[in-house]
């Protein structure tokens, strides 16, 4: 006989990307029973039960959270605070949330003011294996596998939720680290947001010339490569960068210094300091690409 699985019942808030993959990856290893989706449109949520990632589509949210064994908040981060504010009052007093934000501190501290005493049942998360494609059609089980997720646990957490929601997402394939949020916001305001905001800016830019499909007919793998992540949700995006606009504005200011460097070096006809701002630059993203098994 098989063992029973980890977790009865999930209910997931947004059945897209990091909602539908999370829930597929319990599915495919068999460690949940039912899987409860809400959403904000019918169609995304019929969607999500045809191609499986869920069983039902939820109608009560309080019914449904009251005998949940996990909740995982999946939406935009600015849609979390209303989601907490509505699901409290029926929290089961052994149902444990998490969620799956690109910011922290924001999402701790709507849960301190939300959930209240009950905050020690929320355990803060983020999974480091977003895509440019969204919605429930681009989930896939195997979107964790080996790639890290990395929870910020409150003081309040007791050994028991933080447990559950580790062995969550390692039931999903995921390598499991721990920061503080204050950590996890500098962290990926530099490595993370700056990048999609230079993304976006760079394809931004070049859409308001008056000649821009001569520029974009020309472009190739390195633009590909570069403006990749360009192409991911708006409105997911619009969410982090002012949620976490602090530390994005202070890691802003030392790309636009760094930047500075390179216009006088250029201006200044200094091939030797390009050179070594290149050289630099080559062997620590070769270094960070061997380490990660990565051309």
């Amino acid at each position: 006989m098989s063992a029973a699985p980890e977790f009865g019942k999930v209910v997931v808030f947004g059945v897209g990307l990091i909602g539908g993959s999370f829930a597929l990856a319990l599915k495919a290893t068999e460690q949940v029973e039912e899987v409860v989706g809400f959403g904000r449109s019918l169609a995304t949520l019929t969607q999500a039960l045809d191609l499986g990632i869920i069983d039902r589509v939820g109608a009560n949210a309080g019914q449904e959270v009251a005998d949940a064994d996990l909740v995982l908040l999946a939406t935009p981060v600015g849609q979390m605070p209303e989601i907490m504010e509505r699901i409290e009052p029926y929290l089961g007093a052994d149902t444990v949330i998490t969620d799956g934000g690109s910011t922290k501190a924001d999402v701790v501290a709507a849960a301190r003011l939300h959930f209240g005493d009950r905050v020690g049942q929320f355990v803060p998360a983020h999974p480091i294996a977003g895509a440019e494609n969204s919605g429930a059609s681009a989930a896939r089980a195997d979107l964790y596998r080996e790639k890290k997720v990395v929870l910020t646990p409150l003081p309040e957490n007791s050994v028991l939720n933080v447990a559950r929601v580790r062995s969550a997402w390692e039931w999903c394939g995921a390598q499991v680290h721990e920061l503080s949020p204050g950590q996890h916001d500098e962290v990926f305001a530099a490595v993370s947001h700056l990048p999609h905001l230079l993304s976006f800016a760079l394809v931004h830019g070049l859409t308001q010339r008056p000649d821009s499909n001569l520029y974009f007919s020309y472009a190739a793998s390195g633009f590909r490569d570069f403006t990749r992540i360009a192409a991911s949700h708006p409105e997911m995006w619009r969410d982090i960068c002012l949620a976490n606009r602090g530390a994005l504005l202070k890691e802003l200011d030392r790309y636009r210094a760094q930047l500075d460097e390179l216009r006088v070096a250029l201006q200044k006809g200094d091939g030797a300091a390009l050179e070594q701002t290149f050289s630099i630059a080559r062997t620590a993203r070769r270094g960070w690409a061997e380490g990660q098994g990565k051309p």
